[in-house]
């Protein structure tokens, strides 16, 4: 017996509360907050700590603190890419028929 669409909605809100509680209150609440996918105010500080180290390991000639930085500051833009799916294929990659 096929399964009905209230059911399939029960589902769906059941996954999105366990997947992102603060979206799925916000949501009822009726003022929707950004979904996890799109919260990033964690990698662009990760991106500024690393561009910091950077810039003083420039100033300071140390390799290992320019190293380092480069490190850290390639973690924060792999961060920021809209396009990252842990799991999946890359979605930029076109399809071929």
């Amino acid at each position: 017996m096929p399964q009905s669409d209230d059911d399939r909605l029960v589902d769906l809100a059941a996954r999105l509360e366990h997947e992102d509680p603060r979206f799925a209150r916000s949501l009822a609440a009726g003022r929707p907050a950004r979904p996890r996918e799109y919260r990033r105010a964690g990698a662009w500080w990760v991106l500024i700590a690393g561009l910091g180290m950077l810039v003083a390991g420039i100033v300071v000639p140390d390799g290992l603190l320019i190293a380092a930085g480069l490190v850290t500051s390639g973690i924060g833009v792999q961060l920021i890419d809209p396009y990252r799916r842990p799991g999946e294929e890359d979605v930029r990659r076109p399809s071929r028929h």
